[in-house]
């Protein structure tokens, strides 16, 4: 998709309601279950938010940002994800989170960065997390610079992306669960499943409107 045509529809695209959580259950793992609001609360998870960056590449298609995540010792290790983080009490808003959070881990500057659309709440079980998803662009591709949290840079342009071709399944094992067929987006040859494939989801529900 030409990125002057995706920027000319931002407007457009706001107006589109949200698929919420049964589009994100589109591409959720079987042994997922749809917890109540009461039930995630109850847990007092804690409150992060990442940021899906659109931009320009050098022919002028939409694309956007996915990380893979470094090594450690840790639940998500190695997987693939979007840039941001954990809410901290000097953080306003979970906006300046994922901006920040952004900034840091690849070094895209905040005030070149526009943010049109928070996306629904994604819950993750295994670190008790709550993530909040906000949509943004960028008019020009940017020098990222990677930290030590990242791996990995992934350009997803967005015409693969809503690609039916690369929805799949496949067999993963993680530290809590072994063997599991898990439906997932196959993009740029990395396997992107969980918390990231349904956040996908719904951006693709949302997308395909246009």
């Amino acid at each position: 998709m030409d990125f002057t045509y995706f920027k000319n529809n931002l407007n457009k695209l706001n107006t589109f309601q949200l698929g919420g959580i049964d589009a994100q259950f589109k591409l959720a793992p079987k042994i997922r279950t749809k917890y109540k609001d009461e039930f995630i609360y109850a847990n007092n998870p804690k409150k992060a938010a990442v940021l899906v960056l659109f931009y320009p590449n050098e022919n002028n298609e939409t694309t956007f940002l996915l990380t893979q995540r470094a090594e450690y010792n840790g639940t998500h290790a190695s997987q693939i994800s979007f840039p941001g983080g954990k809410f901290d009490t000097k953080d306003d808003s979970l906006e300046k989170t994922a901006l920040r959070e952004t900034y840091e881990e690849v070094g895209v500057e905040i005030n070149h960065i526009s943010i049109f659309k928070q996306m629904t709440d994604v819950y993750i079980p295994p670190s008790n997390f709550i993530v909040t998803p906000f949509l943004s662009t960028i008019n020009f591709k940017p020098n990222f610079i990677k930290n030590h949290e990242v791996a990995e840079l992934i350009h997803i342009s967005l015409t693969d992306f809503l690609d039916e071709n690369n929805v799949t399944t496949d067999v993963l094992s993680t530290s809590y669960a072994k063997n599991m067929i898990v439906p997932c987006f196959k993009l740029n040859n990395y396997v992107v499943w969980g918390a990231t494939a349904m956040m996908l989801s719904e951006i693709k529900e949302l997308i395909k409107k246009l």
